[in-house]
């Protein structure tokens, strides 16, 4: 295939496959609160079983995990830099990032333990 057909292509399926994963999302969640619906759930109880889904340390996870992608991303490039060699960059990204999760669930479980 010629190259300006792949490049037309590109932002379509890219269009499409952000809206299936929003369509499954809310189908999904659509679904759910039906469930409990229909299993006869009080509106008090279906909001405290929401609520108990929540995770207190979202943002905090996000956080970390964000750093590390900026330390990672930051010091591929500068590996990238020194060594000429095009790999660093999606190395240390996807390996330091992996750490952030790690390092992000480590401590929401420590905090989650303090508080109980």
């Amino acid at each position: 295939m010629a190259s300006e057909v792949i490049a037309v292509f590109i932002p379509i399926v890219m269009t499409l496959v952000a809206g299936l994963v929003l369509v499954t999302y809310f189908y999904l969640r659509s679904r759910e609160r039906q469930m409990l619906i229909d299993k006869g759930l009080s509106a008090d109880s279906i909001k405290e079983f929401f609520e108990s889904k929540k995770d207190p340390y979202r943002l905090m996870k996000i956080g970390v995990i964000t750093v590390a992608f900026g330390i990672s991303l930051g010091f591929g490039l500068w590996l990238q830099d020194i060594t000429d060699k095009d790999y660093w960059t999606p190395f240390s990204i996807f390996t330091i990032t992996g750490f952030g999760f790690v390092v992000a669930n480590i401590i929401a479980n420590k905090y989650r333990n303090n508080q109980s």
